[in-house]
């Protein structure tokens, strides 16, 4: 019997050990990746630039406090800087870490305003900020929510996409706008660059700010660096992370220096965050995402993705009601339950994902070819057409 918590579904695959795109049991069985551990291994698995990195600095200084100065963060604090539109950054080692990090720095921004009423925060239906109590609250899923006492105050939760509903919520309490641009655990949803415009412009009217959630659909998975550069807007906040340490934990939150200088010492803390090895991965993987054909090849790859994925539903139009997503973070809406369904995939050594809305999840790492989508493409075909089968 385990002694962990059992928290987890877990499938009996003991994989041991990765190669790009593929992982390997203890037999030696590959299975094609097409999870990437939620979207996290961009480059897939034993990346030599990142190995090599990870050595070199193992060799250095593993941990030390925030309480000294530390060369790699500062580092890495600056690339993401001049790549976004953020002057500060706040380092720790998870998405939901991150997002709590934004909603403590968007309510203390006011508060330290004088505007101690302004701690509200709106957030939408289907979305997933995280674990934590907090995150769990901005989330408003009532089954992660249920069992563990009161919510968190401070969060009103309305559907996404209807820029009128976001206007009538609005009140002298409202702090801030939550959203991920694409949620993914929601049933990769993808909100409308025209809403992502309106709700940029709506904040700015009202004096609130806009947090953008990009833990999943950041760091290259749709094509450019961060999902919102599609509707070509800024946030005032941004939490990161997931792809942002390819695999070694590492999480980040953005924001503009104004916003960030309410945050003073013993306002907010992390003894990981930060710390050198993680600081001297996310180097490594912002430096590979900016190479000059890096995001190119990923759109390249996303168009061909979807592609196929369009192709497959009209092959399937009675198992396949949808394709969604953009980039390399892809959803089909599907009839057959969709649990049953990424077990039927693994049976055949393509691993998936489940998400809300019955939807069959797509997070390939970002290096995949042709050949690969094609592979996943073929084990795919094979098992709508059992589903077809069973359902004549």
């Amino acid at each position: 019997m385990s002694s962990l918590f059992a928290t987890y579904i877990r499938s009996n695959l003991d994989f041991v050990r990765g190669e790009g795109a593929y992982l390997f049991t203890r037999d030696n069985e590959s299975y094609l990746d097409f999870f990437s551990g939620i979207g996290v291994n961009i480059f897939g698995y034993n990346d030599e630039d990142l190995v090599s990195t990870l050595k070199s600095a193992a060799n250095r200084v593993w941990h030390i406090s925030n309480l000294y100065h530390i060369e790699e963060q500062e580092k890495l604090a600056k690339n993401l800087c001049l790549n976004s539109f953020a002057e500060s950054v706040f380092f720790n080692n998870s998405g939901a870490e991150a997002v709590e990090c934004a909603i403590k720095t968007a309510r203390r921004f006011f508060y330290d305003r004088g505007e101690k009423n302004k701690t509200n925060i709106i957030c939408f239906k289907g979305a997933f900020h995280g674990r934590t109590l907090g995150t769990i609250a901005a989330g408003g899923n009532k089954n992660y929510l249920e069992g563990f006492g009161e919510p968190l105050s401070g969060f009103r939760h309305i559907e996404g996409g209807n820029i009128e509903l976001v206007e009538q919520i609005i009140d002298e309490n409202i702090a801030a706008i939550l959203i991920e641009p694409i949620q993914g655990e929601g049933g990769v949803r993808v909100f409308t660059d025209e809403f992502l415009r309106e709700l940029r412009e709506i904040s700015r009217k009202n004096n609130i700010l806009l947090i953008l959630d990009e833990v999943q659909c950041g760091f290259g998975r749709t094509g450019k660096l961060f999902a919102h550069q599609w509707a070509d807007i800024e946030p005032d906040i941004m939490a990161v992370a997931k792809g942002i340490g390819s695999g070694f934990p590492l999480g980040a939150c953005l924001a503009k220096k104004n916003i960030a200088k309410s945050m003073v010492p013993g306002t907010h803390g992390s003894t990981y965050g930060g710390n050198p090895l993680a600081c001297a991965i996310g180097n490594k993987v912002l430096e590979k995402i900016l190479a000059p054909d890096f995001l190119p090849h990923v759109r390249k790859s996303s168009t061909y993705l979807h592609q196929q994925l369009q192709q497959l539903m009209q092959k399937f139009p009675h198992l396949i009601l949808e394709v969604r997503g953009r980039g390399l973070m892809a959803g089909l809406k599907i009839t057959p339950p969709v649990n049953e369904f990424v077990q039927s995939l693994r049976k055949n050594r393509l691993l998936t994902v489940g998400a809300g809305e019955n939807v069959l999840r797509l997070l390939p790492p970002l290096i995949i070819s042709e050949n690969h989508i094609d592979e996943a493409i073929n084990i795919m075909d094979k098992i709508f057409a059992k589903f077809a089968k069973r359902a004549k």
